[in-house]
């Protein structure tokens, strides 16, 4: 597999590099976003790794482009700013990952495996699970043509599940990105919002979509 690095800080560059390809990877390397770009669109990558603030032009911009030109090119995010804000936009314009710094190695190379399996399947503006429907862009639900109303957080919960339909979410991984906080057993905020999630998307239609992995986490699916 062929990797691309948009990443202008060196330390950092070296870093991935040579961890990366030690696990097996062909990496190549661009310091600023105009290159980044011009080598993303002009390569033959398996997957691009950017960054987001960049020299030239930033990652919001080379993402944009790329999805603007029809390159299912996947691309995860891997940058300090780790605000929820810059999450959920990441996932709305295109991304398929976002691992905010600093980072574990060995979950950044676990998260890449599980993109590249996922194959560059790109991610519509709106997305459709059974009869539900979920507008990113315009933050609206619909079920069985039904408007849900849901709070800021009650959405970019079900964005994310819907983002990742199929894929068992842990509490950790839907905190740090719903919340961006640390996962903290003794605290049910999750569950609580998952409970209330149920009652406005599941409750009032059939089938249920949202399910518990007991002693894992929740996962968005249609199931027979």
């Amino acid at each position: 597999m062929k990797l691309l690095i948009v990443e202008d800080e060196k330390k950092s560059a070296s870093y991935l590099k040579k961890g990366l390809q030690e696990a097996g990877f062909v990496v190549d390397v661009a310091d600023n976003g105009e290159d980044g770009l011009d080598m993303a669109l002009r390569g033959d990558y398996d997957l691009a790794l950017l960054d987001i603030m960049l020299p030239g032009c930033d990652g919001w911009h080379i993402l944009t482009e790329l999805r603007r030109r029809g390159l299912d090119l996947p691309v995860m995010f891997l940058t300090a700013r780790d605000g929820v804000e810059d999450r959920v936009k990441g996932l709305e314009l295109g991304a398929d990952d976002y691992l905010p710094k600093p980072f574990a190695f060995s979950e950044l190379v676990a998260r890449l495996r599980t993109v590249l399996r996922r194959g560059p399947v790109r991610q519509a503006d709106v997305l459709t699970i059974a009869d539900l429907e979920v507008d990113g862009q315009r933050r609206k639900a619909t079920r069985g043509g039904q408007r849900i109303d849901l709070t800021q957080k009650e959405f970019s919960l079900l964005l994310l599940l819907c983002r990742r339909s199929g894929e068992v979410l842990t509490r950790t991984y839907i905190a740090e990105q719903v919340w961006d906080m640390n996962f903290d057993s003794e605290t049910n905020v999750i569950d609580v919002h998952i409970r209330r999630l149920r009652q406005k998307v599941d409750d009032p239609f059939a089938p249920p979509l949202i399910h518990t992995v007991r002693g894992v986490g929740y996962v968005l699916e249609q199931r027979a």
